[in-house]
């Protein structure tokens, strides 16, 4: 059964609000389309903000973190003890997620939602039902009551970290073994072939690929059946090949989405962790913005099956809510662009009567 709590409504946009930030973007001194994929992502942010004049001012970030049992198939090139080993490194900041952060002004949460850690760790919230998650080639990943408690650590991560006045969450992840997970995940809910799916990870070969490839058929070939027959196929996929951070990473989508904070998304994982979001609330799906499009090979598929349209394409491939982060220097600027630019009456610049807004 799924958790009551994530069918709850999700908020609404203002399409009102939408619509006069777009009305606006007609009247600023500039051609009309010039500033592009900017212009839209204002007009969005209005909409979503239920306010004239959107802003990305406080953009607080989460990472969770969490093990995989299928780490032991060898399906990634970094150890399994590397997770533990970088829950550290963020609290000490000297992560990637952790430099960018301080760079912005964000504050950063770490949350521990299954990694094998058995001590707390400075700087690190712990929110686990288990110690990391079972090999899903040979058994469900999860049961039922981890899997919940791991949505259910979204929702509180949510909830003790978006005050009012929060403007937009980024979300990130750390666990190796996650791009097999996510992969699987993706395939089972999408239809998808695993050769489109699978890619490199930490960096594998194209011998390790094929590897990590007929893991995740073998995975599909034991569990495809239950999840096909599943009344709540998303929920069923997410138990049974996911991941305790990419549970919580649905759980937090949700949560957010239900209390009108927009959400940025970061890469393949947490792209995946959205589709299960979207698939167990459309109500949610408003309130993504999608930041990049990563070099995992399976990312352009997943982007392509949420519709979605990113703002940047580094290759890159870090997790960690890095390229999310990123983004938020042009979100913060399209905010500018939009608020303090000048009308064409402001500026007293003529304008052709068909370049004005209908």
């Amino acid at each position: 059964m799924t958790p009551h709590w994530t069918a709850r409504p999700c908020r609404a946009p203002s399409l009102q609000h939408g619509q006069r930030a777009w009305l606006r973007q007609q009247q600023l001194t500039k051609p009309r389309g010039a500033l592009g994929r900017l212009e839209t992502l204002a007009a969005e942010l209005a909409a979503l903000q239920g306010r004239d004049r959107p802003q990305a001012a406080r953009v607080p970030v989460i990472v969770f973190a969490g093990d995989h049992g299928v780490s032991v198939r060898g399906v990634s090139a970094y150890p399994t003890e590397v997770t533990v080993q970088m829950l550290h490194n963020f609290g000490g900041g000297g992560a990637a997620i952790s430099v960018l952060a301080r760079e912005l002004g964000s504050p950063l949460y770490v949350v521990d939602a299954g990694t094998l850690a058995t001590r707390p760790i400075p700087g690190v919230r712990t929110d686990k039902p288990c110690l990391g998650t079972a090999d899903f080639s040979v058994a469900p990943a999860m049961t039922a009551n981890e899997r919940d408690h791991a949505l259910e650590a979204g929702r509180r991560a949510v909830e003790k970290t978006t005050r009012p006045g929060v403007d937009v969450l980024v979300l990130g992840e750390m666990g190796i073994g996650n791009t097999a997970a996510a992969s699987t995940l993706a395939c089972a809910l999408a239809g998808l072939a695993s050769t489109a799916l699978v890619g490199a990870g930490t960096g594998l070969d194209a011998v390790r690929i094929r590897h990590k490839q007929d893991v995740v058929e073998r995975a599909l070939a034991l569990h495809g059946g239950a999840i096909s027959r599943s009344p709540t196929p998303a929920l069923e996929a997410l138990g049974r090949v996911g991941g305790l951070e990419i549970a919580a990473l649905a759980g937090a989508i949700i949560a957010a989405a239900q209390r009108g904070v927009p959400v940025l998304v970061d890469g393949f994982i947490v792209s995946v962790a959205a589709m299960v979001a979207v698939r167990l609330n459309p109500g949610a799906r408003p309130w993504l913005l999608f930041s990049h499009r990563s070099a995992e090979r399976g990312h352009a598929c997943v982007l392509d099956v949420l519709g979605a349209d990113t703002l940047l394409q580094l290759d890159l491939r870090l997790g960690e809510g890095s390229g999310a982060a990123l983004a938020i220097p042009l979100l913060r600027l399209a905010c500018a662009l939009h608020n303090d630019m000048a009308t064409f009456e402001q500026a007293a610049v003529s304008v052709n009567d068909d370049a004005r807004p209908a």
